[in-house]
């Protein structure tokens, strides 16, 4: 009996320990600080405890969080019974200080008061609150502390303060309404529905300038959802209506496993409005329906649109939501259209038409065709001459093409046939690597008319053109031209910087023809020609072999009073220039077997078409210097008239000239 006293003496007085500690207020006095630090260990935000009172069927609670957020319940409970009914209310009136407990930036206060009631096993909540300035209530029930069912109505809230509470600037204004009626909301069996409506939308022009710098014209928008949620699928009818774009969609939906079967539509005005969410700086107008249906392992998703005016279908099958297969079609889609879309300027008028079938759409594994063509094209002249800063206005210029595209064992190989009234290209085979971006392609380009490019050459051409070659690009780019011009061949190469050149067997008379220049001698020029593109320097070194001059006011002069018939003679020799951006100097020696003629550093400028070279012929012992200056179209020719009356040609044109002043006194 004696230690049964003890241990009843030691049972009661840990009893009234426990109860001295958790149930007085000496006791809570003791407990409070641990619990506020426990608290404020968990939550990581400054924490006080204004008010704590515990006893043994009540309690009286006030918890600041950071400054001017308060938390408060006040109640009853039975510990044995494991039930409790208790008022609760929830004020913060800074939200953003407690962004480290919701881990999400918030503005702004919130406000929410009600009623728990119920036990651990289950227990019910109700209550209100004017969250942005609206009339909500909700009814929460809860079993094993895990929501099971909820009830909420929210009237004319504001979706400008909804905005500013979540850290948004106010991009819009409405009165939202909301009604959740979910009687289940446990998973795989959902039962219920949940209706939005939003009336009076007005968009802000000012924050959409600002935040995504898309102009906005005065607009307006109401939008409805109506969903109804049973087990685990979703039927759901959607409406949002705008003076600017229409969308709306419906169908039935299972989130998980992924089912659906549903349509869709889209009526937009101007795209740009649709920048905030796409982030596409598009604009324009668009529209678009379509259909969706399957599941996971097959997604069947049809489109329908007249983007830029044209017709447009679209069929693609997703598996895992990546496509895996893709058909396309598009009819007269307006290039000058698309490239208003995109913020392009108007290079041209064309209308573009296109079929794709790729039976495998995996980036791994591409496969299929591709055809498209070009036709009724009109490159836009007045722009392009002012864009690319053309010497003369670009003549109206049209243009079609037709290209396919086979895809294949990661390569694109295409084909092109591409004409206009300017230049025609024809390519057999451009083969595009995909996996390391590198192409390799042959082309043929054919000029009917070179006089037609004067626009881009600024020099006056006449004759045909056509050539042929390769071109590659990998880590490098490489280029390959072929071309019978002239009367005799040219083959020049680039890689990357690198430009060179062989000129063979080619007839002066032909090219002096092409390049509009009087067809002073015949002959067959030789030439090597090297030139870095982004240095702009390079040279050319040439021979000319069997030059005959043509009939010349200065070798009919020298026939004349030397007897030397300098049409007769056939010369051989060398010509060279340096090139560095304009500037040429330009150096050449030609000999015949009783004449030579030489110029050495003649300077030639291409962009102002100036020139000055001192020139030199000679005739047997005779030695005639000579400069010209001025246009190269028509230089000035000076003759050093001294030394040429010292020569034994000159004494002869003094004697002549004496002999007729005789014969006229």
């Amino acid at each position: 009996m004696k230690y049964l006293a003890w241990i009843s003496a030691i049972i009661l007085f840990f009893v009234v320990s426990v109860y001295v500690v958790a149930f007085t207020p000496v006791g809570n006095n003791l407990i409070k600080p641990i619990i506020e630090a426990k608290i404020q260990e968990r939550i990581k935000v400054t924490t006080k405890m204004e008010n704590f009172s515990l006893s043994m069927s009540d309690f009286k609670i006030t918890l600041e969080l950071d400054k001017g957020n308060f938390i408060k319940a006040e109640g009853i409970y039975s510990i044995f019974a494991k039930s409790f009914d208790f008022n609760y209310e929830i004020d913060f009136k800074n939200l953003k200080t407690l962004k480290p407990l919701l881990e999400m930036p918030l503005n702004g206060a919130f406000k929410t008061d009600g009623v728990v009631r119920g036990d651990l096993a289950f227990m019910k909540i109700d209550g209100k609150s004017d969250v942005a300035q609206s009339d909500t209530s909700y009814h929460v029930e809860l079993s094993d502390l895990n929501p099971t069912s909820i009830i909420a109505n929210m009237k004319n809230a504001k979706l400008s303060l909804l905005l500013y509470l979540g850290a948004k600037n106010p991009y819009a204004a409405a009165d939202v309404n909301l009604d959740i009626n979910l009687k289940s909301i446990t998973p795989h069996k959902l039962d219920g529905d949940v209706k939005l409506v939003t009336k009076n939308g007005v968009i802000n022009p000012e924050f959409m300038k600002s935040d995504f710098n898309v102009t906005v014209p005065k607009s307006s928008f109401d939008m409805s959802l109506d969903a109804k949620l049973k087990g685990d699928d979703l039927v759901y009818s959607c409406d949002l209506t705008s003076n600017l774009f229409k969308i709306n969609s419906s169908g039935n939906l299972t989130p998980e496993p992924f089912k659906a079967d549903l349509k869709y539509a889209l009526d937009v005005e101007n795209l740009e409005v649709l920048k905030p969410i796409t982030n596409a700086d598009i604009r324009g107008a668009l529209k678009l329906n379509g259909t969706l249906s399957g599941d996971r392992n097959r997604l069947l998703v049809r489109a329908n649109s007249d983007v830029a005016a044209s017709q447009t279908t679209l069929e693609a099958v997703l598996k895992d939501f990546t496509p895996i297969s893709l058909r396309a079609k598009i009819t007269d889609l307006d290039i000058a259209k698309l490239l208003y879309m995109i913020k392009q300027p108007h290079y041209a008028d064309a209308l573009f038409s296109m079929e794709a079938d790729i039976s495998d759409a995996r980036t791994d594994s591409l496969r299929g065709e591709v055809k498209s063509t070009l036709r009724n094209g009109v490159f836009d002249s007045a722009y392009l001459t002012k864009a690319y800063k053309f010497s003369s206005p670009m003549p109206k210029s049209t243009f079609s093409s037709n290209t396919t595209t086979i895809l294949g064992d990661g390569i694109a190989d295409t084909k092109v046939d591409f004409k206009s009234n300017l230049a025609n290209l024809d390519i057999k085979s451009a083969k595009l690597n995909m996996k390391d971006a590198s192409l390799k392609s042959d082309y043929v380009v054919s000029i009917s008319d070179l006089n037609s490019l004067y626009f881009v050459t600024a020099q006056h051409l006449r004759g045909s053109f056509i050539a042929n070659g390769e071109i590659s690009k990998a880590k490098n780019l490489d280029f390959t031209l072929y071309s019978n011009s002239s009367g005799g061949k040219l083959e020049a190469k680039l890689h990357n910087d690198d430009f060179s050149a062989t000129l063979s067997d080619i007839k002066t008379t032909k090219l002096l023809y092409m390049l509009m220049h009087p067809e002073l001698f015949d002959g067959t020029l030789n030439a090597k020609i090297d030139y870095n593109l982004a240095q702009s320097k390079g040279t050319f070194d040439g021979e000319l072999i069997n030059l005959m001059f043509a009939k010349n006011q200065t070798f009919d002069l020298i026939k004349q009073f030397t007897k030397v018939d300098m049409y007769r003679e056939n010369f051989n020799g060398k010509i060279g220039a340096k090139i560095e951006k304009e500037n040429i100097l330009a150096s050449l020696d030609l000999h015949s077997k009783e004449t030579a003629l030489k110029t050495k550093d003649a300077k030639l400028n291409t962009k102002t078409n100036q020139m000055n070279s001192d020139l030199s012929i000679v005739i047997k012992n005779d030695t005639i210097n000579a400069n010209l200056s001025g246009s190269m179209d028509s230089p000035k020719v000076s003759i050093d008239l001294e030394k040429f009356l010292k020569s034994e040609t000159g004494k002869k044109v003094i004697d002549k000239v004496e002999k007729l002043f005789k014969k006229l006194f």
